[in-house]
């Protein structure tokens, strides 16, 4: 009986070491969620050797290499640290407010203090645009017409300007269990996280199984496009583990 694989599969990431090469004690085992596509290739280098006829007279494999790619729907945070960055993340929420809603310049004191979501905290200033869509110059005070100057999350505006429709913009910081944070280290080269992938294909109850033992990945893309769903992208190589294993692949058939 023929055995067929239908879709992108699933894949799993589980981290093993960290960027600075510390074992992780009790790894989590990470799927890359609504993945849209996987390849795995394994090609290795052909030499030939030839006489004085037309063709090889043998053939030998040297080198090889196994590199994947996967794309996928759902981000995750912990996914993009543990098998790309490698680096310390925290339990905190770090995030920015684009303002499509607007508010008006008031009488004195002309001033806006934005009210951060999930009583976070202002981190930084992102710029304010008017109700045109052109930007205002932000100046380190006493602004005028067009201008304004920010202090810890307090946009002061020129009397001018009062009654004006502004946009403010900024970054901001908030306790959370769930969310994400981290700050990437300009580390040494050499120095990456490694991961084990797992892969499962399957149609019909016939699956294909295949575990790559030890990866880097070299490449983390995040793409956007206007009118549909972000889709990262993790490609990755794989190499022989501490044990020498590779690889372990299985067929229903």
């Amino acid at each position: 009986m023929a055995m067929y694989n239908f879709g992108a599969g699933v894949l799993w990431g589980t981290p093993t070491f960290d960027a600075t090469g510390a074992a992780i004690a009790n790894p989590t085992p990470l799927m890359l969620a609504v993945t849209q596509e996987v390849s795995i290739d394994i090609s290795g280098d052909i030499k030939e050797l030839y006489g004085s006829n037309q063709f090889p007279v043998a053939v030998g494999r040297g080198k090889m290499k196994i590199t994947g790619k996967a794309k996928y729907g759902q981000f995750n945070g912990a996914v993009m640290n543990s098998l790309f960055f490698g680096q310390t993340v925290t339990s905190s929420l770090y995030s920015i407010v684009n303002d499509v809603t607007g508010a008006t310049i008031p009488a004195t004191p002309f001033t806006i203090t934005p009210t951060v979501p999930g009583s976070g905290t202002w981190a930084g200033d992102l710029g304010v645009r008017d109700a045109t869509g052109n930007p205002m110059t932000r100046v380190a005070s006493a602004p005028t017409a067009g201008q304004y100057s920010v202090t810890t999350g307090a946009y002061l505006f020129a009397a001018a300007d009062t009654g004006k429709l502004v946009f403010i913009n900024y970054s901001y910081t908030a306790t959370s269990t769930v969310a994400k944070t981290s700050v990437v280290q300009n580390i040494q080269m050499g120095q990456a996280p490694t991961f084990r992938a797992d892969f499962f294909n399957q149609l019909g109850g016939n699956g294909l199984a295949l575990t790559l033992f030890a990866c880097v990945s070299n490449k983390l893309a995040l793409q956007t496009k206007v009118d549909d769903f972000m889709i990262p992208e993790l490609d990755f190589s794989a190499f022989a583990d501490p044990s020498g294993n590779v690889l372990k692949w299985g067929s229903a058939q």
